[in-house]
């Protein structure tokens, strides 16, 4: 099936429940095509988590949801032993990882300890129980979603974590009529019971084949590597992006540009990517955040200041 055509029908399928956000749509597929993680950040009651469903019931693939509150457990997550008493051995229970998608709800209600089960899985698709090595299923997204930290009962996401999520992307309220056609549709019925998939496993992971085979300039390299080097230099910044996210950066313009029916990338597919996908990672000095300095601040000033390569 061809790629372009696969991921407009995703797109449009999503469309059937998350009404008016057509770009929070698209970014979220783009990471998956990426082999990434998203989070999805903001207040209650806006669609993060029907977004995340709406996106994994348009995929024919295994899928999860965790709940995730103060008192669960890593190996809630990913998986215990546990003693058979007829083989006299230790036999292997899987945990809910072990799915192709799984929507981390509310990802900052859970402790620090729950929270960092995910990393090893949201980066090297495996997870390791007892000295055990169990690989995942291919494809795997984690869709987080995360309540903004100043809602009581939430913990912080260490920065390691966030480091693993290719995009944080917000959706924000929807327009006037976005809102009164959101409440009709929803009156009706929730579109998400009808909703069918449209790609299956072996659509996404020839998807994501496609994206990585696209074309980057050297000279598209270097202004990656050069905006990621401003945002470490500047002097708001207390810690800048990784070299994660240069990679991050760079996979996420090859996906924006399969997208766009292009073989090559462009810096303007660059610049589309750099506010989702580098400005989670940046941490801001605390007299930086007494100015209302904010991380997109620090991606403005990096794109403003950074020279843009040309033919």
């Amino acid at each position: 099936m061809d790629a372009e055509y696969t991921m407009k029908k995703i797109v449009s399928n999503v469309e059937k429940v998350i009404v008016g956000k057509r770009y929070a749509v698209e970014l979220s597929l783009m990471s998956l095509l990426c082999r990434g993680h998203v989070l999805i950040e903001d207040v209650p009651g806006v669609g993060k988590t029907s977004l995340a469903s709406a996106l994994s019931k348009s995929l024919s693939c295994s899928f999860q949801r965790i709940q995730f509150t103060p008192d669960i457990m890593p190996s809630d997550i990913v998986g215990f032993s546990v003693y058979n008493p007829k083989t006299q051995d230790f036999e292997y229970r899987r945990g809910a990882i072990f799915n192709h998608i799984i929507l981390a709800d509310e990802i900052n209600r859970t402790s620090p300890k729950t929270q960092s089960s995910l990393l090893e899985a949201m980066e090297e698709k495996q997870v390791t129980v007892d000295g055990v090595t169990y690989k995942l299923a291919e494809p795997f997204m984690v869709l987080a979603t995360q309540n903004p930290i100043e809602y009581l009962g939430t913990y912080p996401l260490p920065e390691a974590q966030m480091d693993r999520f290719i995009m944080r992307i917000s959706l924000g309220y929807p327009g006037f009529d976005e809102e009164s056609g959101m409440i009709a549709r929803f009156n009706a019925e929730n579109p998400l019971k009808n909703l069918q998939p449209v790609a299956s496993a072996a659509d996404v992971l020839d998807m994501q084949r496609e994206a990585e085979g696209i074309y980057v300039d050297k000279r598209v390299y270097d202004y990656i590597v050069a905006l990621a080097s401003h945002t470490r230099k500047n002097e708001l910044a207390a810690l800048g992006a990784s070299p994660r996210a240069s990679i991050g950066l760079c996979k996420t313009a090859q996906a924006w540009a399969l997208y766009h029916h292009r073989n090559y990338v462009l810096p303007d597919d660059v610049r589309s990517m750099c506010p989702h996908v580098l400005s989670h990672r940046i941490i801001l000095k605390q007299e930086s955040k007494l100015k209302k300095y904010t991380q997109e601040n620090i991606v403005e000033m990096a794109l403003e200041n950074t020279k843009v390569p040309t033919a």
